[in-house]
């Protein structure tokens, strides 16, 4: 029985070896599966039966990317080995897994449960009723697909008959999960009036890809998303419009001229102006409202300072992201205001901080590691010179994966490669840490499609927020 065990132990080792670096693929938190297995019985000697093969079905759920059930059936043609009727050996309960690396492919686990077994003897019976047997052991999963996988397990069954029996049962067999992901959804361009200059709409995979139908559509991505060797400049216009009106008023010139001087020195900007507004009236008004304010501040940079309409686009937000709370007066004009987002393809760290700088900062880590490579330390290292300059900037520092692992590994290993640079700027910059935040996304925002390694990669990202106002 030993040697049996060790055998399955050996050749779940191999598989590991082989595999592990191949496949991405994960165990996930809400996924169904069905695991058809086959396998061989060991019985301890005073049972007299001989080590036969065994079949069994096994129908699991995983409550979260760790922790999961199953049910389990199995049944084996048993034999005497004193001469004895042969017997059909039943075994049928459930057990509790819980899953070590779930966003790894090769995904071990330690399983528990208890289980009714049953000898039906043609001749006579060993148990005269089913007796409970208890049984604990290992298991591993090989993912090859994220809808398939390889399953090896081992499992030591704990019984009463007279006097305490053991079994050891190994198997391999399928690990199928299914019903735990987001229905296919099909692609869908974004709407034409989100287009323009500083408002990306990523590429929709072609149709009848097979595999890219299997992720939901992405969102164009929001003004402030910086993308790789480009900044976000942010200005908070302070405009106050006039309830239910979108002109702009004379006193508030002024600021719409900190953008329109800021683009007339820096031609290649471009930018996107958002509107927002109150909660007073039906947020249909409101949207509507919004992208007018917008637009009224673009025409006045046109017509005002000779920007180019190409370089600018406006989006109405209406009450939907509020900077305040509603419920005042003085909040419900701090909501009724006008956001620039200028995006810049030269370092604006050179120059005067903005209210808000947005940036990417040009990362790649390695599978399943929150440690910052070496080639990386002097871009971090020039986020806390900037900090060091002007001592009142505070930044939040956002941790992004792709989809590759479970949820709840991806939200974790965000946080903690985001935390990992916040270290660096302590540790190395000397940035204090009350001037720093760290928070993960994992999946959560993608820029693109993670059914390529270049998309991927495009997704495993650090952004950089800078708060440049001093409140």
């Amino acid at each position: 029985m030993k040697r049996a065990v060790q055998c399955l132990l050996c050749s779940t080792m191999l598989l590991s070896g082989v595999f592990a670096a191949e496949v991405q693929a994960a165990n996930r938190g809400g996924d169904f599966s069905l695991s058809p297995v086959v396998g061989g019985i060991t019985f301890d000697g005073p049972q007299h039966l001989a080590t036969r093969p065994f079949f069994g079905i096994r129908g699991g759920y995983n409550f979260t990317d760790h922790l999961g059930v199953e049910a389990l059936v199995d049944y084996a043609r048993t034999r005497s080995t004193s001469g004895g009727p042969e017997a059909n050996f039943f075994r049928y309960g459930g057990e509790l897994l819980y899953h070590f690396m779930p966003e790894s492919n090769l995904v071990p686990y330690v399983a528990a449960g208890y289980a009714g077994v049953h000898f039906d003897r043609s001749r006579g019976s060993m148990f005269k009723e089913t007796k409970g047997a208890f049984d604990y052991g290992l298991g591993v999963k090989y993912f090859i697909t994220d809808s398939i996988a390889l399953r090896g397990d081992v499992r030591h069954l704990i019984y009463k008959a007279d006097d305490t029996r053991n079994a050891v049962e190994y198997s391999l067999g399928l690990y199928i999960p299914f019903g735990g992901q987001p229905a296919p959804a099909k692609p869908i361009q974004a709407s034409p009036d989100l287009a323009g200059p500083g408002v990306t709409v990523p590429a929709a995979p072609a149709p009848g890809g097979g595999e890219e139908q299997r992720e939901p559509p992405l969102e164009p991505l929001p003004a402030r998303e910086p993308q790789p060797d480009r900044y976000k400049y942010c200005m908070t216009l302070n405009i106050e419009f006039d309830i239910d009106r979108s002109e702009v008023r004379p006193e508030f010139h002024d600021e719409i001229a900190r953008v329109g001087t800021f683009m007339n020195t820096y031609d290649t900007t471009t930018a996107v102006i958002e509107g927002h507004s109150d909660s007073v009236g039906t947020p249909e008004h409101n949207l509507k409202l919004s992208e007018a304010r917008a637009e009224s501040v673009k025409q006045y940079l046109v017509k005002n300072f000779g920007i180019d309409a190409t370089r600018l686009a406006t989006k109405g937000l209406g009450p939907w992201r509020p900077v305040a709370e509603n419920a005042t007066d003085a909040g419900k004009q701090k909501n009724r205001h006008i956001e620039a987002i200028i995006d810049c393809a030269f370092d604006v760290k050179e120059i005067k901080p903005p209210d808000t700088l947005c940036m990417q900062l040009k990362i790649q880590f390695d599978s399943n590691s929150t440690e910052i490579r070496p080639q990386y330390h002097s871009e971090i290292a020039t986020i806390g010179e900037y900090m060091k300059k002007y001592p009142t900037i505070t930044a939040l520092v956002e941790g992004h994966t792709d989809n590759i692992g479970g949820k709840e590994a991806n939200l974790r290993i965000s946080r903690q490669r985001a935390e990992s640079v916040v270290d660096f700027l302590v540790n190395t910059s000397g940035i204090e840490r009350s001037r720093l935040t760290a928070v993960g996304y994992g999946e959560s925002r993608r820029v693109a499609y993670n059914t390529t390694p270049e998309g991927r990669q495009k997704n495993r990202r650090i952004a950089i927020i800078l708060d440049c106002l001093v409140r």
